[in-house]
């Protein structure tokens, strides 16, 4: 599966709990959003990110990947009702780092 390396070092650094690798990942000004909240800016990033590590240890394995769309489909592991999961993280990428990432199921 060819990723880019920003996509790369996102799993590597949610695999690894690193919240401040995870959130180095993004624009200054770039946009989450998981569970019905929108998370704005790298700093609130790293909050959420590193709550969700503490709460459910996930884990990521990609599946496949939609280059045209940036679409990486993974399947989520971790302390959560319905364990494991298959996830959708939708990209967009800006200057090798992440805009924006959508989490849908």
């Amino acid at each position: 599966m060819n990723l880019p390396k920003v996509i790369t070092d996102l799993i590597e650094a949610q695999n690894n709990f690193d919240s401040i690798a995870y959130a180095n990942c993004f624009n200054e000004n770039a946009e989450v959003f998981d569970e019905g909240k929108t998370h704005n800016g790298k700093t609130e990033i790293e909050k959420w990110i590193d709550k969700a590590n503490k709460d459910y240890n996930a884990t990521m394995k990609p599946l496949d990947y939609n280059e045209n769309e940036n679409i990486l489909s993974a399947e989520v592991l971790g302390d959560f009702p319905g364990s494991p999961i298959v996830l959708k993280y939708h990209f967009q990428l800006s200057d090798g780092y992440i805009q924006s990432l959508k989490v849908t199921g």
